[in-house]
């Protein structure tokens, strides 16, 4: 019997989480599969070859990360109303007809961590997005059908964030902001979709932006408080999250599309901060 095939494509990739998240929940619903780790080159053209190559050769599903996402999206023949809003695919699965199916479950893996995870409360409370690049552009639309009474996005380049705001007003309430003009306003939960904690910054954030009994979930993870974490602690916030949770709920999702079973995610969760 044939093993099905899986992967996860990008560049770099040797850090990449998704083998061992994935090989956990094959164990754990007993379900006979390889997942590995793909490193492609970054031109275009050779990451088009790569998928074609693994499903050619019998594969089966792919996870698209980083910088792959967006060609992703234009390569797949058939998306998701909520890739074709996102602008970016991270998931690709091929049917008997040799079709490329593309879905982006990243704002999934955010609002499930949040929400079945840690309780935390969207509807009705204002939340407030940082920065405007595809990372943010991926969570938009399942955020906003959680129904916030406000959601404001903050970028550096306030067009980015108005193009954004302009493409989800459809789904509910949002504006963009400069970092600026944020001082004297307050959020129940504020997410980082900025890239700074890899550089070990912050965005220029004013004093007083979080709520009492406020959350603040930073997408990217660490084995160690990113800065925006330390923030946060250091404004007062009650929650303080990272990222780790929405990859592994991210993946989850990948799975289930896959093999049509959901694994429990949060045994998968603690195992992999273990890893750190």
């Amino acid at each position: 019997m044939i093993t099905d095939q899986y992967a996860v494509m990008g560049n770099p990739i040797e850090h990449s989480k998704s083998p061992l998240i994935h090989t956990l929940f094959a164990q754990q619903t007993e379900q006979s599969l390889n997942y590995k780790a793909i490193l492609v080159e970054t031109q275009n053209d050779k990451f088009v070859t790569a998928v074609k190559k693994f499903q050619q050769a019998g594969g089966r599903g792919l996870n698209i990360t980083v910088p792959f996402k967006q060609i992703a999206w234009e390569l797949v023949d058939k998306r998701s109303e909520q890739a074709e809003l996102a602008g970016a695919v991270n998931t690709i699965w091929f049917d008997s007809q040799d079709i490329y199916h593309g879905e982006n479950t990243d704002g999934i893996g955010l609002i499930r961590d949040l929400t079945k995870n840690h309780n935390c409360l969207i509807q009705d409370k204002k939340v407030l997005v940082l920065g405007a690049g595809g990372a943010v552009r991926g969570i938009l639309e399942p955020l906003l059908k959680a129904h916030p009474i406000q959601c404001v996005i903050a970028n550096r380049t306030v067009s980015k964030a108005e193009k954004l705001a302009e493409l989800f007003a459809h789904l509910g309430q949002v504006t963009a902001s400069s970092y600026g003009a944020l001082a004297g306003q307050s959020y129940d939960l504020i997410i980082n979709g900025t890239s700074t904690s890899l550089q070990g910054k912050i965005p220029p954030l004013a004093d007083g932006l979080i709520n009492q009994n406020g959350w603040c979930y930073d997408m990217m993870y660490a084995n160690t408080a990113t800065p925006f974490m330390q923030w946060a602690n250091n404004q007062g916030a009650t929650n303080i999250l990272d990222g780790l949770g929405m990859l592994v709920e991210q993946a989850a999702e990948s799975f289930y599309i896959w093999r049509k079973i959901k694994p429990n995610t949060a045994p998968v969760i603690q195992h992999v901060r273990e890893q750190f």
